[in-house]
């Protein structure tokens, strides 16, 4: 068995698109992603699921070599499925930042800046001492652990 090789370019091309589409900071950009990302997906399991055959419930006529392997197709299904639930997700995403913000660009998390803040002063790691750190200036902050 030989794959098709336009396939698994398409397939690439689709996944390669989508991968990248996925690391946007808009929303509908993320969707358009998504769609791509589990189309390619879908053609990769169609290429490898092998050449095409009889299906496998029709009565007398078909031996286990003629038939076609129907776990790739159930395969497909329900990569179809998820898809289709992650776009209806991201919609959703999309359509309340849209009510919030008026636009469905994610925005930088204060508190993922704060985290990243700590670990670069070191101070979530193994080797930090809390002991050694003065209390009395956080308490005036009003920062909280």
């Amino acid at each position: 068995m030989s794959p098709n090789l336009t396939l698994v370019v398409v397939s690439g091309v689709l996944v390669a698109c989508g991968v990248a589409l996925l690391l946007e900071r808009t929303l509908t950009r993320v969707i358009v992603g998504v769609v791509l990302l589990g189309n390619g997906i879908n053609v990769l399991f169609l290429v490898a699921s092998g050449r095409p055959g009889v299906a496998p419930f029709v009565k007398g006529g078909a031996t286990a070599e003629t038939m076609s392997d129907p776990l790739p197709q159930a395969m497909v299904l329900t990569a179809i499925v998820i898809t289709l639930g992650m776009v209806a997700f991201v919609l959703a995403l999309a359509y309340r930042s849209w009510q919030v913000d008026g636009h469905d660009e994610v925005q930088d998390d204060v508190e993922d800046r704060r985290i990243v803040r700590r670990a670069e002063l070191d101070e979530t790691s193994a080797s930090y001492d809390d002991d050694t750190r003065d209390t009395s200036v956080d308490e005036g902050e009003g920062v909280s652990r």
